[in-house]
């Protein structure tokens, strides 16, 4: 039993740690773009200028969407093994 709470609480520093570096991207000075309409649509606004930022914006969205399917995969393996001990 120590065993498993150990690792839930493994778990649950690994789900603070991405929500911390969630939020960090929201308070970037570049934007992190919602979604991909987002990031299609201030593209398609720019129309070319602000390359330097668009793909700062690109890389923060990419980083994001890392970040929630890591959260989702540890999520679902945490409530995986907790449902297999009861």
């Amino acid at each position: 039993m120590d065993k498993v709470i150990k690792n839930m609480a493994l778990v649950s520093d690994i789900q603070n740690v991405i929500k911390d570096e969630i939020s960090k991207l929201d308070r970037s000075i570049v934007a992190t773009p919602q979604d991909r309409e987002h990031l299609e649509s201030f593209a398609k606004a720019n129309q070319g200028s602000m390359d330097l930022l668009l793909m700062q914006m690109a890389m923060n969205f990419g980083y994001k969407m890392a970040l929630e399917n890591l959260h989702l995969e540890v999520s679902s393996k945490a409530y995986k093994a907790y449902s297999e001990l009861n």
